[in-house]
């Protein structure tokens, strides 16, 4: 959506090359000149690998618009001295928005209820169809990942009267919300969870079948940060054993597949990874991606570059 909005701004300045999606990369190359290639941009749906980066000897620039850059190898790109710059908290507003209505949705029944009502001869009354609705007000709720979308819920939730703690790789300063060091030593104390933090070799799977199981019954997760970040079988498993309340899932494992089992379940609201989708950042991230090809070009630095001498 970025590029075709994208290249009719700066195509006066720019000259673009769209590779046909039922075509290969390798193909798309062959038809064209890598060694002229020196920036690329990509979203979080394609995988710039190490064999990818090779393809391009000229390349100098990526682009991702995305937030998380767990699809590219940034360690290729420091070895290569690549610059990498990505969407930034561009979309950390509009992520949040979808994380507090997926959480009032699950809740709430909003989605179930949806259904029920759109269902033809619906003999049974709601309450036998599906459970009475959760109160959000004064929930105590754990958010994993306090960054920039993570405060951004936070902030949204204060206003329903929740009660916030937090799990972040380190504790924040000027933070007053309460810091747990263990995701399961929050789930303990919480009604529910937010996941909202990156994804990476530390943080994949984080929300186990342990920390499931520590939420409890009654308790509910939702998830706008990376599918990976939650163990999706023991999820689904624990949701057919009863032993979590629901979850809000923008995301998942192995994107666009879904699990079949959840669509049946009126205790899951599912939305296709679409939380930072409105049209106001889309707008604002072709800004931000038109910037640093200018900035690139012009040799000025980086609006929102990935400093990648810290990648580990």
């Amino acid at each position: 959506m970025c590029f075709a909005t994208l290249e009719p701004l700066y195509s006066h300045k720019f000259h673009f090359l769209s590779p046909n999606p039922n075509h290969s990369l390798q193909h798309f190359l062959r038809l064209h000149h890598p060694s002229s290639i020196r920036a690329l941009l990509c979203s979080a749906n394609y995988s710039v690998s190490a064999q990818v980066l090779r393809l391009l000897p000229s390349l100098r620039l990526l682009l991702t618009t995305s937030a998380g850059t767990e699809h590219i190898d940034l360690r290729e790109c420091r070895r290569r001295g690549i610059q990498v710059a990505a969407a930034g908290g561009i979309f950390s507003q509009d992520v949040a928005d979808a994380a507090v209505a997926l959480l009032l949705d699950v809740t709430r029944n909003i989605s179930a209820a949806d259904r029920y009502l759109r269902t033809p001869n619906h003999a049974n009354p709601p309450s036998e169809v599906f459970t009475f609705a959760s109160k959000l007000s004064g929930k105590r709720i754990g958010i994993v990942g306090l960054g920039s979308i993570g405060m951004e819920v936070a902030k949204r939730l204060e206003s329903f009267g929740c009660i916030i703690s937090y799990n972040s790789k380190h504790k924040k300063a000027n933070v007053s919300y309460p810091f747990y060091s263990s995701v399961v030593d929050l789930a303990t104390t919480c009604d529910a969870l937010v996941v909202c933090c990156a994804l990476n070799e530390q943080t994949k799977h984080i929300i186990n079948r342990e920390v499931i199981s520590a939420l409890g019954k009654g308790g509910f997760i939702v998830n706008v940060g990376r599918g990976g970040l939650i163990d999706e079988k023991e999820l689904v498993k624990c949701l057919m054993e009863g032993k979590i309340g629901g979850a809000g899932l923008d995301v998942f494992e192995n994107e666009p597949h879904v699990p079949k089992e959840l669509f049946q379940m009126n205790n899951v609201v599912l939305s296709p990874h679409c939380a930072a989708l409105t049209d106001k950042s889309n707008m604002d991230m072709c800004e931000l991606v038109g910037g640093n090809l200018e900035a690139f070009f012009s040799n000025r630095p980086l609006i929102n570059q990935v400093m990648l001498d810290m990648v580990e």
